[in-house]
């Protein structure tokens, strides 16, 4: 036993004598010390540098963290009328925004549940932002026009405790005129696309930017936009603003005065309620655009955010194609308007004359088929075939001129080519040729096509703009001008010019005149006391013989065309209009006739003298005769009285 304790005592003695040996307990002190001085002298490091060294950075980074960028959005530019009236203004509210250097992705569904937003929605909108890297400075837009609901929940919910990325902005929104007033003319605006930022012409703009996407919004996006701001403003703990650091103005965009007169415009568009169609007035003196109506119509006021996905579809299901402009995207046959190109081409080319008449019997027969008219006309020239609209005598015109010189003419008053208006997505329309047909189907040109093309139809197409643009320039004398919606805009020069005969001119001018007030076709369209031309059109959509027995008579029913120009010399307004599925171009007549009358009763209106402001004479202004100072006699009282009367008289003939 003692043995055993012996060798127990013997093997832990050196770890006995290792705890209670001083050199081992003043390492260990020592190294403490070392580490404590390591520490300080770090902090004392980190003090100098924060303090002393670099106070500028670190200033800076704590001032980032006290201070918030707001977006100052500038408004768009008013647009007007020619005469200075507003069509499309501004109104203030506010959108909510979401500051990229606050934002939390958690936060994002208490959110959406507060404002009464579609969460995946909204977690999409951010994704889709932080994938187009922009700066961290640019806000999310998330939600336009608050409520004062709405306004109470961001204001009570963004302090830095709960949602400080909540961020409210007042902005200037879009008004536009209500039932759809010169929708089509003015366009829309909206946020940008994907498909639009990957376009080099859009690659300056951002995610969330509103940009005009159509009519003249898009079409002079650049000069009504304006330029940002940004106000800079420090806040404390609780998210409330201290004090403005910095505030950039934004600079507002130009306003723009167009070429329509509100007057005009608002009687074209009543002319066209509850029908399919357009109407076009323009000065073919100079191509200014009076009226340009597209019905149906939308209400652009649901674009000036960002429309509804409800509300976008219902505008793409009508049938009706509410979003299609009828005055320059709609190409249809011209009809019979088409005559008065087919008259003027026979003149010219020498091909007919004054002498040429031919015997209508009701149609006639080419080719081996019979061609039928409208009606038995008897013998016809060519101011009768105008007057009448002859189908039969613009049978056989066609006839001797063929495809080519048809299209020739066709093409120089404008057809078949791009009138240039400063709009979107403008048709170009179609005029048939044997080049056309050889390049577009390999086959010739069969003579029997062109009987068909000689009124207007086949596989001519025109717009309404194209026939209002085409009648106004051959009716000044062959020039025809450019037309425009901008009224400052620089177009005295005619765009094209033809050495047309103007004798030939006069002749279908005449011819276009007895339509009217001859007992032709298109007299529903006259005006007393204004020389009103025009010229009538019905064009089928699809063959009568056809539709019989279907259901596609209603929806087929042929387009009616006017179009007509006042007074017959020396043009001043040219009206086109096209009236889908009405049947017959008398129709169409009454709706270019309420246009002129319009024109020419405002037009009498402003050339009346207007009132003028009763004069005082001055003398009756001065100060009255002094009072005698000494007693006078009744006759002496009469003469002064007299002769008072006689220097007031003088004073108001000669002041």
């Amino acid at each position: 036993m003692k043995l055993y304790i012996a060798r127990q005592d013997d093997q832990s003695s050196p770890n006995t004598l290792l705890r209670d040996d001083t050199k081992f307990a003043a390492q260990k002190i020592a190294f403490f010390q070392y580490t404590t001085i390591a520490v300080f002298l770090f902090l004392i490091t980190g003090f100098w540098d924060l303090q002393i060294r670099n106070p500028e950075v670190y200033q800076e980074r704590a001032l980032e963290n006290s201070v918030k960028s707001i977006p100052v959005l500038a408004p768009r530019g008013k647009i007007l009328d020619r005469d200075g009236r507003v069509i499309v203004d501004n109104h203030s509210s506010f959108s909510l925004y979401l500051s990229r250097e606050n934002l939390k992705m958690e936060h994002l569904r208490p959110i959406a549940e507060g404002l009464n937003l579609d969460y995946d929605s909204l977690v999409a909108r951010v994704r889709r932002f932080q994938s187009r890297r922009a700066p961290q400075y640019e806000p999310i837009p998330i939600k336009e026009e608050l409520t004062p609901g709405e306004l109470a929940f961001v204001d009570s919910h963004k302090d830095l405790s709960t949602f400080p990325e909540l961020e409210v902005v007042r902005v200037q929104h879009r008004l536009y005129p209500r039932d759809g007033l010169a929708a089509h003319v003015i366009g829309y605006v909206g946020e940008i696309s994907e498909s639009e930022l990957d376009s080099p012409e859009l690659a300056r703009f951002h995610q969330g930017d509103i940009i005009g996407k159509d009519g003249i919004e898009r079409q002079y996006n650049d000069q009504l936009m304006g330029v940002d701001g940004q106000k800079r403003v420090e806040v404390d703990s609780f998210g409330n603003e201290r004090h403005v650091l910095d505030d950039k103005e934004a600079v507002s965009g130009r306003n723009l005065q167009l070429t329509i007169d509100l007057d005009l415009q608002a009687v074209a568009e009543l002319t066209l309620e509850n029908r399919k169609g357009a109407v076009v007035a323009l000065d073919p003196r100079n191509g200014e655009v009076l009226a340009m109506v597209s019905r149906p119509a939308f209400d652009p006021n649901l674009f000036a955010g960002r429309i509804r996905s409800k509300d976008w579809k219902v505008l793409l299901d009508n049938p009706d194609h509410p979003l299609l402009n009828r005055a320059v995207q709609a190409q249809q046959a011209p009809g019979s308007t088409f005559k008065p190109i087919v008259a003027l081409a026979g003149l010219e080319s020498g091909v007919i004359d004054d002498s040429y008449h031919i015997s209508c019997p009701g149609g006639g027969t080419f080719y081996g088929r019979f061609f039928k008219c409208w009606g038995k006309h008897g013998t016809v020239g060519v101011h009768e075939g105008l007057v009448h609209s002859c189908d039969t005598f613009f049978y056989n015109v066609g006839n001797r001129l063929g495809i080519d010189r048809i299209a020739q003419y066709a093409e120089m008053v404008g057809y078949g080519r791009k009138t240039g208006i400063d709009l979107p997505h403008e048709a170009e329309g179609l005029v048939p040729s044997s080049k056309w047909k050889i390049r577009n189907f390999r086959e010739r040109w069969y003579p029997s096509e062109t009987i068909s093309v000689a009124i207007g139809q086949g596989a001519t197409t025109v717009t309404p703009l194209q026939m209002a643009a085409a009648m106004g320039g051959m009716a000044i004398g062959g020039m025809w001008f450019q037309p425009h919606l901008v009224k400052d805009a620089v177009h005295l020069m005619p765009a094209r010019r033809s050495e047309v005969n103007l004798e030939n001119i006069s002749k279908v001018v005449s011819g276009m005149y007895g339509v009217v007030n001859e007992g032709g076709t298109g007299v529903r369209a006259h005006l007393p006391g204004v020389a009103v031309c025009g010229k009538t059109g019905t064009a089928q959509l699809a063959s009568n013989d056809l539709l019989k027995g279907t259901s596609y008579g209603l929806t087929h029913k042929d387009n009616a065309w006017f179009v007509g120009f006042a007074p017959c010399e020396n043009p001043e307004i040219v009206v086109a209009t096209l009236f889908e599925n009405g049947e017959h171009g008398q129709l169409a007549a009454p709706i270019v006739r309420d246009v002129l009358k319009a024109y020419f009763d405002k037009k009498a209106r402003l050339a009346q003298p207007q009132p003028q402001i009763a004069h005082i004479p001055s003398g009756l202004l001065g100060q009255p005769p002094p009072l005698p100072a000494t007693p006078v006699s009744a006759s002496q009282a009469t003469a002064a009285s007299q002769a008072t009367a006689a220097s007031q008289a003088t004073a108001s003939v000669n002041p």
